[in-house]
């Protein structure tokens, strides 16, 4: 037997719920969230699992950002399965970074007509409202913004959100303001570089672009992807983020390198 899989992970979990006596239906193999890129389901065997809790953070802090484009990107993808998403924010992040833009939620792939934003005082208080809201099966995901590298969010915190959402079935993206190295419990941990989109068919602005970096995975071996989010269809593919040399005499035919 293979461990590790997806489906041999489900199976374990519904016997371990059968023998304790809880629901068996805990959601865990019938909506994985898949990338839809053969390389990154790869490494995460199938994608990410929905009822887990997974990290997100900017590579530095002008990729903020990219970071919560990435967040809002996947709550979108849990979304196309039905349920809300509550966006937790709290005064001093709101500062940092900028209040939640209604149309451009509705404008990336996250309809606002499903979107929930709670604004609360403290850090703590968000960590709260995360474990909370995890445990809500009308949430397909929930998002908390937290300042700094989340410092608060340390091991014992993240065990307790991991338990939320096990038991709620909510996909929990916590999105910190700067990378951490505290340990915690989180399924995957990424960090995120904005990269330059690809011009559309009339010149203009293109997909938007990241540079994901996975540093912790559970289920296997870390890496790094440029990829490209289609907010009309709510997928992702994958980048070829490619350079022209320089040259100044024949730049039309200058060799091209890849790049990252």
């Amino acid at each position: 037997m293979t461990a590790g899989t997806p489906a041999t992970l489900y199976r374990l979990r519904q016997a371990v719920a059968k023998i304790e006596g809880q629901e068996t239906d805990l959601g865990i193999g019938r909506r994985l969230f898949a990338f839809g890129i053969r390389k990154i389901d790869t490494v995460l065997q199938g994608g990410l699992a929905p009822a887990s809790l997974h990290e997100i953070a900017p590579t530095a802090l002008r990729d903020l950002g990219a970071a919560a484009g990435f967040a809002f990107a996947l709550a979108a993808r849990a979304a196309k399965g039905g349920g809300d998403t509550l966006c937790i924010q709290t005064d001093f992040t709101a500062i940092e970074s900028g209040n939640i833009y209604g149309p451009g939620c509705d404008l990336f792939g996250l309809q606002t007509k499903k979107l929930l934003i709670l604004k609360v005082s403290r850090p703590r208080d968000a960590l709260w409202a995360m474990e909370e809201a995890l445990k809500c099966r009308a949430l397909a995901s929930v998002i908390a913004e937290l300042p700094h590298d989340g410092s608060i969010a340390d091991l014992t915190a993240t065990r307790r959100l991991t338990l939320a959402a096990r038991e709620g079935g909510s996909l929990g993206l916590l999105f910190r303001h700067r990378p951490s190295s505290l340990a915690s419990s989180v399924e995957t941990r990424w960090e995120v570089t904005a990269a330059p989109s690809r011009p559309d068919r009339y010149g203009g602005l293109g997909r938007t672009a990241f540079v994901l970096s996975l540093t912790k995975n559970r289920h296997g071996p870390a890496d790094r992807w440029p990829v490209a989010w289609d907010h009309h269809e709510r997928v992702f593919s994958a980048l070829s983020l490619d350079m022209a040399e320089t040259a100044f005499d024949r730049p039309d035919r200058a060799p091209r390198i890849r790049a990252g």
